[in-house]
């Protein structure tokens, strides 16, 4: 007989299958997230967001009131539209779903593009229950069945969106608020919306993103720090050469002799793979590398090590190029907890996959954000132990010709900071500001697409008056679809009514449409019939060709070019592919500042290994030989530097202000480096300039060249161009007051 649970004030109202599956869980009390979603779920019309820790309870206390509510009333269309970024997670969030449902009557559907088109059929033909699907396959719909959209949803009771953190901010993001918007206007009556998240910086500013315009009104359910123990530590290592020069290792494929992959790279990534390997064997762990090709090669490093001893493999790579199936084997080694399985992997496994009890995180390299650096750290200690944190930091040697602000270990007081700051309980708020016309023009194609054809006055008020895109004023919106139809996307009728065009059908026809984001040409890796994943190709392919995918190395048999398929055969050499993209997000002001203060303390953080002690004690050294404690300039007639202590965003708005007013400029990490000029020459020019009145945005946006940066820029006239790029990209504001700091004397 299974305990009663705990006194709860909610959980008498929870339908009695919902309380015998708590019962038969064994679960002995509600968590306070679950108590307090309970009753504005269920209320029908409150939205709400739910942020707490990943492994928090979130997916329950969205279903538990969701599934009261529909337990007898299932059915007559789609009841839940369940919105998740990755396939993987719908996967992994449809079977605990189908667990919690089995005696409820309702159904699950997964929805994305591995699922067959039998069941994606059936759903159609007789929508019910739950449905979870990605933005992509949401947009798809909208585009090839507009007119079942109303039916397939017409009984809609709620919205849910997992992991709300990851769209915000950004052109998927974007794209997901107007299509939840294009959902409530197929229906003709508002939803509520219930966001799951386990990093928000800002619970209004969430809020507001949940539902635009009412984010006040959104019921806030926030999880009390559980006070678990932390566990870091932070290693340093310096750069070491590899142990074979490029002619060493020419001499010797020369004559005969094999070459490994430990010979050819740096032996500080041979020195970190070994501690890996040592902590790390025998158990159930995640690698975080900050690009695809890292994870290559450290999986590449570890799996040798395992062949080399003799013993079944341990680590599995996984990132998005990678195929499904190589994706799963990976998430099913890490399940199965009847052998050791460690991922390595990018932000594919960050996000709230059940990948099992993870008993450490290891980050190689400063983490991405503080937002990303806490979801991560929330996959280990899910048992109710500590939090394991290894960071793996390498920093090069220093040279007479090292510049100085080379000398600072940049790297190591980065992870530094943002590891003080993920103690202090900060991460990033959501940037806010951008008018997204990438993905309006997406939003503006999608609707026409599927009501056939749409008056301008109607579109602009779905899309922007009402709907995701409010920045954008009727000129604006007028001005974009003249370019649509300079372009020949779309064309106007004569009764007024805009239709899309040849150009604008074969666009909106293709695969590729259904994406917010921008996506790079990418080669279909193939082995005996077998799908391998894809990679984006940056270097010239040819048969012959040594790589290293999957954790594997290959060779390459033949390339189709018309078609991007490299076939491929196991192989004993590799090369490491290129793939694009680094840490990716910009570094943010409060991480700067932090840093200063890392720089200018005099304790030791007890978390340092001793070469990141000693590599801490050179960058404070230099940061006290250089004076940056006092001040921001340094340099001679030769060049200069200047450290604003700023974030990204900040520091790029300086360059472009500066570069329109002829001074030449350029961002080096976190630091401004001018070229032949002296500090005193930059000081005069920056105290003229903050005497004026703070620059036009559009004018210093105009100065930019490379506008073109999402996904259809390329179909945006010059005038929406650089308007989108300065509300994106530009912080004014920000770049004057450091111009009128730095013209003060103490500046």
């Amino acid at each position: 007989m299974t305990e009663a649970l705990a006194p709860s004030a909610a959980f008498h109202r929870l339908h009695p299958k919902i309380q015998r599956w708590l019962w038969q869980q064994g679960w002995s009390a509600l968590r306070d997230i679950q108590e307090a979603a309970i009753p504005p779920i269920l209320d029908g019309q409150s939205d709400v967001v739910i942020a707490a820790a990943t492994a928090g309870g979130k997916t329950e206390a969205a279903f538990l009131p969701i599934l009261t509510a529909l337990a007898d009333d299932a059915e007559g269309s789609v009841r839940v539209l369940y919105v998740s970024p990755l396939k993987a997670l719908i996967n992994d969030q449809s079977d605990r779903l189908e667990r919690l449902c089995a005696d409820l009557g309702v159904f699950v559907h997964r929805w994305h593009g591995d699922v067959p088109l039998p069941r994606k059929r059936r759903l159609l033909e007789k929508p019910s229950g739950i449905l979870i699907i990605t933005p992509e396959s949401l947009e798809a719909l909208f585009v090839l069945q507009g007119p079942k959209i109303r039916p397939l949803f017409e009984r809609l009771a709620y919205v849910v969106v997992d992991e709300l953190h990851a769209f915000i901010g950004s052109e998927r993001g974007q794209q997901l608020q107007s299509l939840l918007h294009r959902v409530e206007l197929a229906v003709r009556r508002r939803v509520p919306r219930i966001a799951l998240s386990a990093t928000l910086g800002d619970l209004g500013i969430a809020s507001e993103i949940l539902r635009p315009g009412g984010g006040e009104a959104v019921v806030r359910i926030t999880s009390p720090k559980a006070g678990q123990e932390l566990k870091v530590q932070i290693r340093g290592y310096r750069h070491l050469p590899p142990r074979l020069t490029p002619k060493q290792a020419e001499e010797r494929e020369e004559a005969g002799q094999e070459i490994s992959l430990e010979d050819l790279i740096d032996g500080d990534t041979v020195a970190i793979s070994h501690h890996l390997f040592d902590k790390l064997r025998g158990g159930h762990h995640l690698i975080f590398a900050n690009t695809r090709r890292d994870v290559e090669l450290y999986a590449d490093l570890l799996r040798r090590r395992c062949e080399i001893l003799g013993i079944p493999p341990e680590f599995w790579p996984h990132h998005g190029s990678l195929s499904r199936e190589l994706r799963e084997d990976a998430e099913a080694a890490i399940k199965d907890r009847a052998r050791p399985a460690t991922a390595v992997c990018t932000t594919t496994l960050e996000l709230g996959i059940d990948v099992g009890a993870i008993e450490s995180i290891a980050q190689i390299g400063p983490p991405p954000s503080v937002a990303s650096l806490r979801q991560r750290l929330g996959r280990s200690g899910r048992q109710g132990g500590a939090a394991v944190l290894r960071a793996y930091v390498q920093e090069p040697e220093i040279e007479p010709r090292t510049l100085p602000h080379e000398t600072l270990r940049a790297d190591l007081v980065e992870t530094i900071a943002m590891v003080r700051l993920l103690i202090a309980g900060w991460c990033e708020p959501p940037e806010s500001g951008a008018l997204h016309l990438s993905t309006l023009v997406q939003q503006v194609l999608s609707a026409i697409a599927q009501h056939g054809g749409l008056r301008a006055d109607q579109a602009w008020r779905a899309l922007c008056r009402d709907g995701a895109f409010r920045a954008v004023d009727q000129p604006m919106f007028a001005e974009l679809l003249r370019s649509l139809g300079k372009q020949e996307l779309i064309r106007q009728m004569h009764n007024g009514e805009i239709v899309l065009d040849l150009p604008g059908e074969r666009i909106v026809n293709h695969y590729s449409f259904y994406t917010a984001f921008q996506t790079n040409e990418e080669y279909r890796l193939t082995s005996g019939g077998r799908n391998l994943g894809t990679l984006p190709i940056s270097y010239p392919l040819y048969p012959g060709l040594f790589l290293i995918f999957g954790g594997r190395r290959w060779s390459v048999i033949a390339v189709d070019e018309a078609n991007k398929v490299v076939d491929l055969k196991p192989a004993y050499g590799g090369r490491l592919p290129s793939f694009e993209g680094g840490k990716g997000a910009p570094v943010h002001d409060r991480i700067r500042q932090e840093m200063l203060a890392v720089y200018r303390a005099a304790d030791i953080p007890p978390f340092l290994d001793a070469e990141a002690r000693d590599l801490l004690a050179e960058g404070r050294d230099n940061f006290t030989r250089l004076g940056l404690a006092d001040r921001r300039f340094l340099g001679d007639t030769s060049g200069s530097l200047l450290f604003a202590w700023k974030g990204d965003r900040i520091l790029d708005t300086l360059v472009v202000w500066l570069h329109s007013q002829g001074i030449q400029a350029s961002r080096e990490g976190m630091t401004l480096l001018f070229d032949n000029n002296a500090p005193s020459g930059i000081r005069a020019e920056m105290a003229k300039l903050a005497a004026e009145p703070p620059p036009d945005p559009l004018v210093l946006a105009a100065s930019v060249a490379n506008r073109q940066t999402e996904k259809l820029h390329p179909y945006l006239s010059d005038v929406l161009l650089t308007a989108d790029y300065a509300a994106r990209a530009l912080d004014v504001p920000g770049a004057w007051a450091v111009m009128r700091e730095l013209a003060e004397p103490s500046g």
